[in-house]
């Protein structure tokens, strides 16, 4: 996995600043017009775990700037991204992209469920496939802020399997309460 991981950074690391990102978001643009125009065949069963993911990457999308204010050494009148520590608390204990990964995954498949068309499940999928590849991105940048303790915190942390990570954090909390 280490190699194939090495893989894809050398990859993307290519790819022009912010184009992933930029391309993802017209796409997801995309999604939401479509969204108006086409609907597939109703169907309650995938409708429910579509608003349930439009809800969850509310979170995902808010808690980071919340959090950032809080423990990331953000001056005031700042950007919330403009952080001087490495935040490894709140959500950022669960992935390590919630907002530009998680959220951006959970909003494109939401409407995927809840239109039901083959043409918002490809823009959907296309954008969720480009947000990924921007995480890759972002830790590269990251890695550059904050060098070694980031490289720790990769290890941790998924970078944006929720739930996985959230696993990962009851171990942890329930390790460190029978010690």
């Amino acid at each position: 996995m280490q190699r194939f991981e090495q893989a894809i950074y050398e990859r993307v690391e290519r790819i022009p600043p912010y184009w992933l990102v930029g391309s993802a978001t017209i796409l997801t643009l995309g999604q939401f017009a479509l969204a108006f125009f086409f609907h597939g065949p109703n169907s309650a069963s995938l409708e429910l775990p579509g608003w349930i993911c439009l809800w969850s990457a509310s979170i995902f999308g808010v808690a980071p700037i919340l959090t950032f204010r809080k423990h990331g050494g953000v001056k005031q009148g700042e950007s919330y991204i403009a952080t001087t520590r490495l935040v490894t608390r709140g959500v950022y204990a669960i992935v390590r992209h919630p907002q530009n990964g998680t959220s951006w995954i959970l909003i494109n498949l939401g409407l995927a469920l809840i239109v039901r068309h083959w043409s918002s499940a490809l823009t959907g999928g296309l954008s969720m496939l480009l947000a990924y590849l921007d995480t890759y991105q972002a830790d590269q940048r990251c890695l550059q802020k904050f060098g070694d303790s980031y490289h720790d915190y990769m290890a941790r942390v998924p970078r944006v399997n929720f739930l996985y990570g959230l696993v990962l954090w009851v171990r942890q909390r329930l390790a460190n309460h029978n010690e």
